[in-house]
């Protein structure tokens, strides 16, 4: 937190973890109460069970390792670990699937390289790509928004679904899931119907899909607060959609009937929670100012080679993981001149 003062010394003092995290959790209530309006109370069952993993992982891994576990839970990022890997979930994944994902993301990819601070990946990423390379039916069990969605599912109803697994009777999985937005372009496209056929379907809002540009609007207004209080640097996120637009631009003005719109690649999938809160952790991500510029337009380019050829239709995930693990070579050759020094 930094003070302002009106004498010297000039000196702040050094940002406070838990206030960061707090309010990269602040950031979050808006887009996620947007997320549970869209798609039920799946979305709040799934944050309450992320967070009450990660946190019950987070203290057992301490006790393991010796450290004392009440400061370290105090500082929320397991809950803020939690919390973004929930966002990644269809709204009905069983609480099984998000006991394995985040026990990737607080055990394997937090703790086993040695807590806050050490881990080379960002850990909610780790969780959620291991959960789509090795459960990939569970985690594409989207439900429509609900302007589309012909049956609501009530708090117990789905509470029911994501411990049993069991629907109302007369319900059938294919019945209440719908694919997301980025995958009926990319179905389409796979079956040489055009960017304006594939756009008729009711699915599809302005830019985005119904309710998920909405969605991803609110996450955006989330995602400014953090640049306004400076928990996080507005480089990276500005480059990723930069980086994402600077692809997709020349690809779609030459053949817009086989390649999406950049606006329809920003406003889909998780673009704007990966450039503003996940491209953002300042554990994982490229330091120094010109590497964030080089790492938030790797991860924008990256995303649409991923959803344009790739196997898979968003790719954030796996944009955001390739350059982790560039982000320090990318800062040794982009250290800033120390003052004094000669080239």
């Amino acid at each position: 937190m930094l003070f302002k003062t009106t004498s010297s010394p000039y000196i702040s003092t050094a940002p406070d973890v838990s206030a960061v995290m707090r309010q990269v959790l602040y950031a979050l209530v808006p887009g996620t109460l947007a997320s549970i309006w869209y798609f039920g109370w799946g979305v709040l069952i799934n944050l309450v069970l992320a967070i009450l993993f990660a946190i019950s992982l987070e203290a057992i891994m301490l006790k393991l390792r010796g450290r004392p576990i009440k400061p370290f839970l105090s500082d929320y990022s397991a809950v803020v670990t939690a919390w973004l890997f929930t966002l990644a979930l269809p709204p009905l994944a069983p609480w099984w699937l998000i006991l394995i994902g985040i026990f990737f993301a607080i055990v394997v990819a937090k703790h086993l390289y040695g807590g806050l601070g050490y881990n080379p990946f960002n850990p909610a990423m780790v969780g959620y790509v291991v959960l789509l390379i090795s459960f990939p039916r569970e985690m594409t069990l989207w439900l429509p928004p609900s302007p589309l969605a012909e049956h609501h599912l009530s708090f117990m109803e789905s509470l029911r679904v994501v411990f049993t697994g069991a629907l109302a009777e007369g319900l059938t999985w294919d019945a209440i899931t719908m694919a997301t937005p980025l995958d009926e372009v990319k179905t389409g496209l796979s079956m040489e119907r055009t960017i304006t056929e594939i756009r008729t379907s009711p699915l599809f809002g302005d830019f985005g899909g119904v309710g998920w540009e909405w969605i991803r609007n609110w996450f955006a207004i989330g995602g400014l607060w953090l640049l306004y209080k400076r928990v996080a640097d507005w480089r990276i996120p500005l480059a990723v959609i930069i980086g994402l637009g600077l692809v997709a631009t020349p690809f779609y003005l030459t053949n817009p009937d086989s390649f999406a719109s950049p606006a329809f690649h920003v406003f889909s999938g998780a673009v704007i929670v990966g450039a503003f809160f996940i491209a953002t952790d300042p554990v994982s991500a490229s330091t120094t100012p010109n590497g964030r510029w080089i790492y938030g337009l790797g991860i924008g380019i990256l995303i649409y080679v991923i959803r344009t050829w790739g196997g898979y239709p968003d790719g954030v995930a796996f944009a955001v993981l390739l350059m982790n693990m560039a982000a320090p070579t990318i800062d040794y050759f982009t250290r800033p001149r120390v003052y004094g020094e000669v080239k």
